[in-house]
């Protein structure tokens, strides 16, 4: 049962003025807000659009416009119904409080570098400065319960502190999670919000002490014994999730049960003991291990709930108290709290801008930090509700805020996407492609790998490749896992850190598959090994930086095997194919699509890789349609010629009488060819073939006659250069096309038959940006200590 709050049922003086409750009643519930801001990952509607869909959705159904209409009213909120919407309101706030705190990693204040700290310093501590100094010269202006130092010290904190349950979800709908400015972002939200709910507890204290002075100590005591049952509760829940894991089971109905109940006894506490519902929730989040296998399935079991059914009603309970028709009445009054919102805002944005040049950050970079830490919501909404319970705002300034603080996030959340754009430090103009690898070079390979299925097919391919001490390979291993339960990425290397946290110990078993492949080929390959989990939208960034600062020279992803199966219409691995498709988009360097079609037993990693594309005498095709995916293809396949049990054939694919040929690319074409061609000659294991074809249906045809099942790799450019005459009448076959190209797509399809797996090829796609990229990549080197 919530209690109801007789706030501002009737408000006389202010600055003149007689006003009353907008919502013509009290405010129900213990909505004194004060809380402790956390990330909020994976919610449905969230960030931006959400915030302001939903702050503009309950101004429309509340007093400011619909809710005039006295008929409108009786109809949407009958008897009693405000009481409830309120009460739903104050339920959503809480759980979306309690996963806020089961997502935030706490840890990243001490992995913050000095840059972050010094950031995080410099956006808080400047405006928090200039709103007190704004403040106390307005004092004379100001109504009586604002000018006290408890209420200017509220208003200075807020407009300072960025919050992280509104910074995460509007970073993750940019996708700016895994760049640059996202990562900094997150840290130096978390040293701040450290720094401002400190702060904000001061004057929490402070407000409570000004009736008597005995009130501000008892506050203090009664926050001690909260943060002495949260320890308990935190040794209870690691004890719960260490069995968990031992035992390899899931965590049990009853516990998600009981703490999803907990995280309402807890509001209750914190609400007896003065110290806010909302903190309850929030800080029991805090205390839960975020990520699997107990922050996962509360996040999961929790989230939908939270935000698809009970969120929209608290934004029609801050609706409800927002009455834009009562400020033109009040406008002398409220100028104080204006001023004092719009120059914390401003300065907040300078100092923050002036802290990153110092540290040479660009500009560019500098304005979108700035800017991801200026953007409001929800926690903001829930402070001004919490100002309410304590008399410091009346309704008329509570509107104004809300409106202040909706026009702030509106206007900052589309500069961000203006002046960065996360994917720019991936396009270099520099070749990196298998072609253009010198003889006897290091051949840079990053493989990307979701799962342990993958990792056979994968070493067989590297084994194959000939990696040999005058072709030495280096290889970068990425076992990339999706973020679920927490909010902050996650990178770990291997080669630093050899204790990894229990929920992400399954990499391991892809780690060290191929650390047993590497001790057996220690003269000529080097690896390094990494995990990152990151959100599915941002995997493709993460896999694409780790390639521009290893200077990759190939990315290897595998295809989801299990799409073949259902002919890509679904199944499989959720998002495999979407992170395919962007980090072809994306790739600073060419980037090859492993099909991987043998039926052997997946006992291991191990066994499966000695019995992968056949086993030993490996016979593979080249399917060579022109154009520089093709070229690449070519120049692969080259390369693992140099392995004496693979034996090649090569079939090029020409239009009958040149129709549709491109003259540059068919000049191209003819001399990779005749290099090939002289240089291996001689060699008895290669086998190269000519095919001239009038259209698509001729091209297949082909291809289908040498389907004998005698080889066990297809290798094919992907799309770039083809001539159109080739794959003319193709396109509506293909359920994969735009991911594998529409030969790749055909070849590597269960109706093509054959168990011969598939390698698509594209090469890397240039973009010229000068010395923009360059420097774009000597930063992200610098981030990771390599330059």
């Amino acid at each position: 049962m919530v209690r109801e709050f007789p706030v501002y049922h009737s408000l006389q003086d202010v600055a003149g003025y007689n006003l009353s409750a907008s919502a013509g009643g009290g405010l129900h519930g213990g909505v004194s807000a004060f809380m402790k801001a956390g990330p909020n990952d994976g919610i449905t509607v969230e960030g931006f659009n959400s915030y302001v869909a939903g702050a503009f959705g309950g101004i429309i159904v509340g007093p400011s416009v619909l809710g005039r209409s006295k008929k409108f009213k009786e109809f949407l909120f009958p008897e009693n119904a405000d009481f409830m919407v309120k009460n739903i309101g104050l339920l959503g706030f809480m759980y979306f409080l309690f996963v806020s705190g089961v997502k935030m990693d706490v840890t990243l204040i001490t992995k913050s570098g000095k840059k972050h700290i010094w950031i995080a310093l410099a956006s808080v501590i400047f405006p928090m400065s200039i709103v007190l100094a704004v403040g106390f010269s307005l004092r004379k202006s100001m109504d009586a319960d604002l000018a006290s130092v408890s209420s200017i010290g509220a208003v200075a904190s807020t407009v300072a502190t960025t919050a992280f349950p509104v910074l995460y979800p509007v970073l993750k709908e940019l996708n700016l999670l895994s760049s640059e400015v996202g990562r900094m972002s997150l840290s130096t939200a978390v040293i701040a919000d450290a720094i401002g709910i400190n702060a904000l507890i001061a004057f929490e204290a402070s407000k409570q002490g000004e009736a008597q002075s005995k009130n501000g100590g008892w506050y203090l005591m009664s926050s001690i014994f909260i943060l002495i049952l949260l320890i308990l509760i935190r040794k209870l829940m690691t004890c719960l999730v260490l069995r968990s894991g031992q035992n390899g089971k899931p965590i049990d109905q009853a516990f998600i049960v009981a703490i999803l109940l907990g995280a309402l006894f807890m509001g209750f506490l914190t609400d007896m003991f003065g110290l806010a519902i909302a903190n309850g929730p929030m800080w029991l989040g805090l205390v839960i291990p975020d990520g699997p296998p107990l922050g996962s399935t509360l996040v999961e079991r929790t989230e939908t709930i939270a935000t698809e059914i009970l969120m929209p009603f608290s934004f029609a309970f801050i609706g409800m108290y927002v009455d834009v028709s009562n400020v033109g009445f009040v406008w002398p009054a409220l100028k104080p709290l204006v001023a004092m919102t719009l120059i914390g805002y401003v300065t907040k944005i300078l100092a923050t801008v002036l802290a990153c040049l110092y540290f040479k950050m660009p500009l560019r970079d500098s304005l979108a930090l700035s800017f991801t830490l200026s953007v409001r919501g929800q926690v903001e909404l829930l402070l001004f509700i919490h100002w309410m319970d304590k008399q410091i705002l009346h309704p008329s300034y509570f509107t104004m805020l809300v409106l202040l603080t909706t026009m702030i996030t509106g206007i900052v959340t589309p500069l961000i996407s203006l002046v960065y754009d996360p994917t720019k430090p991936y396009m270099v103009n520099k070749r990196r492609t298998i072609q253009h690898t010198a003889p006897g070079a290091d051949l840079r390979t990053l493989l990307a790998i979701q799962d342990q299925e993958s990792v056979g097919a994968i070493i067989t391919l590297l084994k194959a490749s000939n990696p040999t001490p005058a072709t030495p390979f280096s290889v970068t291993a990425l076992c990339v896992m999706e973020l679920v339960g927490r909010a902050a990425p996650v990178f770990i290397d291997h080669d630093r850190q050899r204790e990894v946290p229990t929920q992400y110990t399954s990499c391991l078993v892809i780690h060290n598959a191929l650390s047993q492949f590497q001790d057996s080929h220690a003269e000529c390959l080097k690896l390094h090994s990494y995990t990152i989990v990151t959100p599915k939208r941002t995997m493709y960034q993460d896999i694409c930086e780790r390639a521009l600062i290893n200077k990759a020279t190939l990315i290897i992803l595998p295809f989801d095997k299990d799409s073949l199966d259902t002919g890509g219409r679904g199944g499989g691995r959720l998002g495999v194919r979407s992170v395919n498709s962007l980090v072809l988009s994306h790739a600073p360097c060419s980037v090859g699509i492993l099909v991987d079609k043998g039926h052997v037993a997946r006992l291991n990693p191990v066994a499966a890789a000695s019995s992968a594309f056949g086993g030993a005498g490996l016979h593979f095709a080249v399917l060579f349609l022109g154009g520089a995916d093709a070229r690449e293809a070519l120049a692969y396949a080259d390369r693992m010629l140099g392995n004496p049990d693979v034996c090649l054939t090569v079939i090029r694919f020409l239009a009958f009488n040149g129709e549709g040929d491109n003259e540059m690319e068919k000049k191209l074409d003819d001399g990779v060819v005749t290099w090939f061609w002289v240089k291996n000659e001689a060699n008895e294991r290669v086998l190269y073939r000519e095919v001239i074809v009038r259209n698509g249906a001729e091209t297949v045809a082909a291809i289908q006659a040498i389907n004998e099942d005698t080889f066990d790799l297809w290798i094919v450019g992907r799309k770039q250069g083809i001539n159109p005459v080739l794959l003319e009448g193709l396109s509506d076959w293909t359920e994969n096309h735009q991911e594998l190209g529409i030969i790749g797509d055909y070849v590597g399809a269960v109706d093509f038959g054959g168990t011969a797996s598939v390698l698509v090829i594209q090469q890397q796609i240039l973009r010229e940006q000068g010395t923009a990229a360059r420097s774009a990549s000597r930063r992200l080197g610098m981030l990771y200590g390599n330059q």
